[in-house]
């Protein structure tokens, strides 16, 4: 006979559920987890921020007459978006409870909408190398860029003006879709020109100088943008139909923190750290070389 002291699988198992529940059930209620977790993605984003703009320094400082190139753009990007999200973290039972409502949708749709332009651009220099390579026309991908943030802005402006005037759960969920397909084009964009130049590169001879750090460089970078934009897609598009799973909310903490690690705050510290490489400097015009 079994011994009926011993508990079934299932028991433990519910056991385990029901444990799990009131843990996550009190780390969502408790003020002083929510401040804790807040103020931790607050110095995470800070740190990254800061990481950004001591980057950004080093290359004006090696190569001030080149003006504002994208490596530079984009490292200032990821200085404002970073830093925009530390202080909205920072203060967040203001940010959370802030009202109307649309003004909080617009506080923290904001930084993702920079984000997403931040590294689209990285997708636009890929586009022109690839591009360039195969001797094809360059001159209206810029365009191409500048129309889909235009057309992601104007979209998103007009969600909020209608938040701001209508409020119901219907446009929030349509607010959440468009977020998760604006999603969905950044992933397509780097699987597309961060694979095209992956390829490429694969095909050049073994020998060629910097090839394999050039490959492994591109490669890297855009598994980890496709991914984390992918997953932004799919818990935004999940979130809007399942109260559960809504982010930006007080009493969402654990959510919250392991949505904006994954998905922003490790993609945009190893992305920094992978493009840490300064620019080559520019010759002297003093130098003249010995005949």
């Amino acid at each position: 006979m079994a011994d009926s002291g011993l508990m079934m699988p299932a028991e433990i198992a519910g056991f385990l559920t029901t444990a799990f529940t009131s843990w996550w059930d009190d780390v969502n209620e408790s003020t002083q987890w929510q401040d804790g977790i807040f103020f931790a993605l607050c110095g995470a984003y800070a740190l990254v921020s800061a990481v950004a703009l001591v980057q950004l320094i080093r290359i004006q400082m090696r190569v001030p007459e080149y003006g504002w190139t994208t490596q530079k753009v984009f490292h200032l990007m990821n200085f404002v978006v970073n830093g925009v999200r530390a202080v909205l973290f920072g203060f967040h039972m203001q940010v959370f409870l802030v009202h109307p409502k649309a003004l909080c949708w617009i506080l923290l749709d904001l930084p993702g909408l920079l984000f997403f332009s931040a590294y689209t651009l990285l997708v636009l220099f890929w586009a022109e190398i690839y591009h360039q390579a195969r001797s094809l026309p360059t001159d209206k991908l810029r365009i191409t860029y500048i129309s889909v943030n235009v057309a992601v802005y104007l979209a998103q402006i007009g969600i909020w003006a209608y938040i701001w005037v209508n409020d119901n759960s219907t446009v929030e969920i349509v607010g959440k879709i468009f977020i998760a397909v604006v999603s969905f084009i950044a992933a397509l964009g780097f699987l597309l020109y961060g694979g095209r130049l992956f390829f490429m590169l694969r095909r050049f001879p073994i020998e060629s100088k910097g090839r394999r750090k050039k490959l492994h460089e591109v490669g890297s970078v855009t598994a980890i943008c496709f991914t984390c934009f992918l997953i932004r897609c799919i818990v935004v598009a999940v979130s809007a139909f399942d109260k559960d799973l809504t982010l930006d909310v007080l009493d969402h903490p654990v959510l919250n923190l392991i949505y904006y690690m994954v998905v922003e705050v490790l993609p945009s510290a190893l992305v920094l750290f992978i493009l840490r490489k300064l620019p080559p400097k520019r010759p002297s015009d003093q130098y003249h070389p010995i005949q």
